[in-house]
């Protein structure tokens, strides 16, 4: 009796699993992908702490086989009950600096890497304890990404951007079905306020032609993004002067002397102005104005927003020399190996950012509002924030943009609060929230890590920011 109904269960056991099988793909494909997934399935990392709990996954997508154009990508599942827990792909900007650089090795992924440069620690605010994370390096050129094609890096912009960035995620998902259909989203910050609603729009427009879409996209979030040149310039101009980094001449020739609709390409006449600007400003980092660099940081090159003289990250009370450390641990070569990185053997050093990349930069609109209104109307949970510490696309110029849509507001003005003290400013309007993280800079994850999970958690439920609970003493007399 014991031995038949062990037989029993068994049999059941196979029907099942072959029913899920065969729900989506046949028996052979299932185990094609399943193969593919193994060849991509992160082992372990060179320097990883031994209490690693979750799956990690990395490699090439092929975007264009024509071409040999690939993008590198890396899954982070979520620590716990990965298989419910929804999508989220990250996207870093520039144009042309890496999401592994910057999203996950500084930012909001699991692995941070020690002054060393061989050995990485666990990020106690990583955003993998609510999400399954996935991030891409795009374009080809960036990061670990590549194309056979050289003619292509010189050739980058936000249209191709956008549309191989949807080639690789349609392509990804073959490899990775179990994602299909899963809630997902996207976010991202600074340039990355170009790609993110960009690609949610493609996807948005794909998906109401498709009889049966497979990315179930619910909404996406940005940062401290670059969305309109006119109302970027302002608002960069403006809290320069407010927050007393440039004088009052400087602020009148940049006013008379800037277009305020070209982000990209100022005059000849406005670049000598904002030459001024950097003079006056001294050396301090725009990207974070109140926290210390790190020494020696104006030698390097590259960042998240290179429309600005480029100094490097002011992290406070966090190290300011990541980048650095970034640049050692990646370019070793058991790292490459272990994150199946650089199997071409790109013939250039793996940087945070690409420089020929972001000076060929070929297609940039002046303005993605219009995106932000068509997909407002589609019900996307749409959400902003910006740290408050940022003079790269500041406060004030998120503010305009905002306030350009014209949206009715919800929820008026109002702090919201982490343990107690003011963590920032919120308000929200019919079909977007926008949030301020006080005391953050560019890179909001790195300069308040707390405050940028209790933002992503809020984000992912659907709920505005927590509010301080009313203290003892107001019930008392209420």
């Amino acid at each position: 009796m014991e031995k038949g109904g062990r037989n029993l269960y068994v049999g059941c056991a196979v029907i099942v699993l072959l029913l899920q099988i065969t729900i989506f793909v046949s028996a052979e494909e299932f185990f094609d992908w399943k193969n593919e997934q193994i060849k991509d399935r992160i082992e372990g990392l060179p320097g990883q702490p031994s209490n690693v709990d979750f799956a990690q996954y990395s490699g090439y997508v092929t975007v264009d086989k024509k071409a040999g154009r690939s993008l590198f990508y890396w899954l982070i599942e979520a620590t716990d009950d990965a298989q419910s827990k929804p999508l989220l792909l990250w996207l870093n900007g520039g144009p042309g600096c890496s999401s592994v650089a910057y999203g996950e090795a500084e930012e909001l992924g699991p692995f941070h890497i020690n002054s060393d440069g061989k050995t990485i620690f666990l990020n106690p605010h990583s955003w993998n304890k609510l999400a399954n994370i996935l991030f891409l390096d795009s374009p080809a050129g960036v990061g670990f990404s590549y194309t056979n094609t050289s003619s292509d890096i010189k050739k980058s912009g936000d249209s191709q951007t956008a549309e191989d960035s949807f080639v690789f995620l349609t392509n990804w998902l073959e490899k990775f079905p179990q994602y299909k259909n899963r809630d997902f989203y996207i976010a991202g910050e600074s340039y990355g306020g170009h790609y993110v609603p960009q690609l949610a729009h493609v996807i948005y427009r794909r998906n109401e032609v498709l009889a049966n879409p497979v990315i179930n996209l619910k909404g996406y979030m940005v940062g401290n993004a670059v969305t309109d040149d006119f109302h970027d310039n302002v608002g960069i101009y403006e809290y320069m002067w407010s927050h007393g980094m440039i004088s009052d001449n400087t602020y009148r020739k940049l006013n008379l002397l800037c277009d305020f609709s070209s982000l990209v390409h100022p005059s000849h006449l406005c670049e000598k102005a904002l030459e001024s600007a950097n003079a006056e400003m001294g050396q301090i980092d725009p990207y974070s104005i109140y926290t210390p660099p790190c020494s020696n940081s104006t030698a390097t090159s590259g960042k998240q927003h290179g429309k600005r003289k480029s100094w490097r990250h002011l992290f406070g009370e966090y190290d300011p020399c990541t980048e650095k450390y970034s640049e050692i641990y990646f370019n070793l070569p058991e790292v490459q190996k272990a994150l199946h990185a650089n199997v071409t053997g790109i013939p250039y050093r793996w940087t945070t950012c690409s420089d020929v990349v972001s000076e060929n930069w070929n297609d940039s609109p002046r303005s993605v509002l219009p995106i932000y209104r068509e997909l407002i109307k589609a019900k996307l949970r749409i959400w902003m924030f910006s740290g408050d510490t940022d003079a790269v696309i500041p406060v004030t110029s998120t503010r305009y943009s905002v306030n350009a849509l014209k949206l009715r507001t919800v929820t008026q003005w109002h702090p919201w609060y982490d343990d107690g003290q003011v963590g920032g400013w919120t308000q929200e309007y019919e079909g977007l929230t926008f949030v301020t993280i006080r005391g953050a800079g560019h890179e909001v994850p790195l300069h308040k890590p707390k405050k940028a999970f209790m933002l992503f958690k809020s984000f992912l439920e659907g709920k505005p920011m927590p509010a301080m609970p009313a203290s003892p003493e107001l019930l008392a007399t209420s």
